[in-house]
């Protein structure tokens, strides 16, 4: 074997050189041998089960060549990615954890890369359970089409999206295609990152003024803690690693609250955690009206791009981590449909704000919403902060 080519084998220097080979040797390899690039994974996946956690080097080799079979553009590529990602991974709890990463990975890297009648062959055999990992890359791989609205209309992929629908898989609830309050998922503009201070919160959103009427409307008001609620809302922001804890509230007003009232001066006189010590930061609290889709692609990109120091989910999951959260948020039943909830969601009244205590970081990413509901007696506030600084 010289330096120009590698074949798997069984001793540990060839072992020990796929784990060597970079991103652009694993590429040239997938264009030119993705069977060679399949053995590989098979044997070092069998090394990685047989060492349990020890295997965890032979088991981000076998992710990497998983993704670089994806991610180049052929038949042959997409039913090796998927074999490998959906059969060949060790199973077992020490692994559960990257296997979903790359299962949402590689799918994500397949719907961009490849060709839709290549991915066709992957649904030709209808599953009969979800536990399956290879059904999980499939319903991944329907879920990213989905998010490009792509797919649907084809009778292989239909009869498999409906299959899983009935099985109860949890990505086939969602929409086969995008719905326009999701036309901002995964859409990057130059120069509008996270907001981190009270001058980026007003440049990009109509602020409300402070009233006494919605102080003291504040002071009156009552928890109606929900735990299961709570976490369906933080859910974006708890699965990806952010790293605080997010703070999910809900409260009751003792009459409804004219919309004008609905700002800072209320949300001051709630008992929450993110504004305990409010001001022990240089800056003022400053609350803005904002849109449904806004909430919306906040909640998606969270879940999406991940902690600093956790993980991203992929776009299938994303989107139905953020939809969970905007139905908390609302307290709307699951069963609910999509465009149903788009219509009330217009109903409710949606703001941002922005805090500066010791509960925020201002460094990373910094997320706070408040929601007023139709009757105008239930709201519900929403936190959450990361930072790529020592955990607290």
């Amino acid at each position: 074997m010289n330096d120009n080519h590698v074949t798997p084998g069984d001793d540990a220097s060839r072992r020990h050189l796929w784990e060597r080979l970079g991103p652009a040797e694993l590429k040239q390899l997938a264009e030119s041998g993705p069977e060679e690039l399949y053995e590989a994974a098979e044997q070092l996946c069998l090394r990685a089960a047989g060492e349990g956690p020890d295997g965890s080097a032979a088991a981000r080799t076998v992710g990497r060549i998983a993704e670089a079979l994806a991610d180049t553009r052929s038949g042959d590529c997409v039913r090796f990615a998927a074999d490998i990602v959906g059969r060949l991974l060790p199973p077992g709890p020490a692994y559960r954890e990257e296997g979903d990463r790359l299962r949402r990975s590689v799918a994500a890297k397949l719907v961009k890369v490849q060709q839709l009648r290549d991915l066709e062959a992957l649904f030709e055999e209808l599953p009969d359970g979800v536990q399956d990992t290879a059904v999980e890359v499939r319903a991944c791989v329907l879920g990213e089409l989905a998010l490009i609205g792509a797919g649907r209309g084809r009778p292989v992929l239909d009869a498999y999206a409906e299959t899983l629908r009935e099985l109860g898989h949890p990505l086939a609830r969602l929409p086969r295609t995008r719905l326009d309050i999701e036309h901002r998922f995964g859409v990057r503009v130059r120069g509008l990152g996270s907001i981190k201070t009270a001058d980026q919160l007003r440049s990009r959103f109509p602020e409300i003024p402070a009233t006494e009427n919605g102080a003291a409307a504040g002071r009156r008001a009552s928890e109606t803690p929900d735990g299961r609620r709570a976490r369906a809302a933080a859910e974006p922001f708890t699965v990806s690693g952010w790293v605080r804890e997010p703070e999910a509230r809900f409260f009751t007003l003792p009459s409804p609250l004219a919309p004008d009232d609905f700002a800072i001066s209320l949300i001051k006189e709630l008992p929450l955690d993110c504004l305990a010590g409010e001001g022990t930061r240089r800056g003022v609290a400053v609350t803005c009206r904002t849109t449904p889709d806004d909430v919306l692609n906040e909640l998606f990109s969270a879940a999406y791009n991940g902690g600093v120091n956790g993980q991203a989910q992929g776009g299938a999951y994303a989107r139905l981590y953020a939809w969970n959260s905007l139905y908390a948020l609302m307290g709307l039943p699951v069963d609910i449909p999509f465009l149903e909830a788009v219509l009330l969601a217009a109903d409710h009244r949606w703001l941002r704000f922005i805090a500066f205590t010791d509960w925020f970081h201002h460094d990373t990413s910094d997320v706070a919403f408040a929601v007023l509901d139709p009757t105008r007696t239930r709201v519900t506030v929403l936190a959450a902060t990361d930072t790529d600084a020592d955990a607290d």
